[in-house]
């Protein structure tokens, strides 16, 4: 088994994965790891060029320069100073291959994922540590890490730090539970229905009769005011079907209660049919606004 058991190369400004090896490991230490890896990645500005991680088993080495950087996990058995060579020989390989400009306007994850054929041939290179030349270059990484010792991270740290750079999208998610509601059943579909064609009868109604008003009779005002009042009621109580609100059952009070108000109010413009028409939507509108369930949904941490 390879004591390299995962490569990535990550744009350092937001920890962008640029491309990764495909190895496949199923090692729940092994899964831990990468999920450490990952948040590590997001955070690396804050660290110097190199650094090293330890977990459990398993170590996390990394090596940035300028805005790319190569992230490893490796068997903690294998040799520290091998481990910064192997990462990089990868920053070399990735510089020569692309430029500062594709890697700057790299919009999506893994955007050069066939970079991988080019760790898995560095890896199999490093397994071998007999080379002449491999020998010289470890050894002027021993001496550079003798001088300058990669940073010590505690992945406790790490975690922590992360939170903090998402601090205030956490924040947000845990101050309010996130709720979903139950199916739309035919009852509200007809309800939708009904509230939406209520509303754009009252809307054509109150704007006839406010040019006519404005125009000629202005005492015509209250009329156009009872028409419009009903027709914002009536897509309020769709939106409170649709979707969650706090203190739902007083707004559908107060919105049914204006329906049938200015429903009363227009008694002479309209027929007891169409007032009882109007009142009726209204009623099977705030009934299925009651009656649909809110189911709360946790929250998907570490999803």
């Amino acid at each position: 088994m390879s004591m390299i058991l995962f490569a990535c190369v990550v744009r350092v400004r937001d920890g962008l994965p640029l491309s990764a090896s495909t190895d496949f490991h199923l090692d729940q230490d092994f899964l831990e790891c990468r999920k450490r890896l990952k948040a590590l990645s997001s955070i690396l500005t804050q660290y110097p060029e190199r650094g090293t991680a330890k977990e459990r088993d398993l170590s996390i080495h990394f090596h940035s320069s300028g805005d790319v950087a190569c992230l490893g996990i490796y068997n903690s058995s294998y040799p520290a100073a091998m481990a910064f060579l192997f990462l990089e020989e990868l920053l070399w390989e990735f510089a020569t291959t692309y430029d500062a400009t594709s890697v700057g306007l790299a919009s999506r994850p893994y955007a050069f994922l066939e970079f991988d054929n080019v760790i898995q041939k560095v890896k199999s290179r490093f397994s071998c540590t007999n080379c002449a030349q491999t020998k010289f270059n470890l050894e002027k990484v021993q001496e550079e890490l003798r001088l300058r010792p990669p940073a010590l991270v505690k992945l406790e740290e790490v975690e922590l730090r992360n939170g903090m750079v998402n601090g205030h999208a956490e924040l947000h998610v845990e101050s309010a539970p996130a709720y979903r509601m139950q199916p739309v059943s035919a009852l509200g579909i007809l309800s939708l229905v009904l509230n939406i064609m209520c509303g754009a009868l009252n809307l054509i109604r109150g704007v006839h009769l406010a040019e006519y008003s404005f125009q000629e009779d202005h005492k015509g005002i209250g009329n156009v005011i009872a028409f419009l009042l009903p027709f914002v009621a009536c897509f309020l109580l769709c939106y409170l079907y649709l979707f969650y609100s706090s203190a739902r059952k007083i707004k559908v009070f107060v919105l049914f209660v204006i329906v049938c108000l200015c429903n009363t109010y227009l008694h002479g413009l309209r027929n007891i049919w169409q007032i009882l028409f109007h009142i009726g939507a209204a009623s099977l509108s705030s009934h299925q606004i009651l009656t649909r369930q809110v189911v709360e949904k946790q929250p998907d941490f570490g999803v």
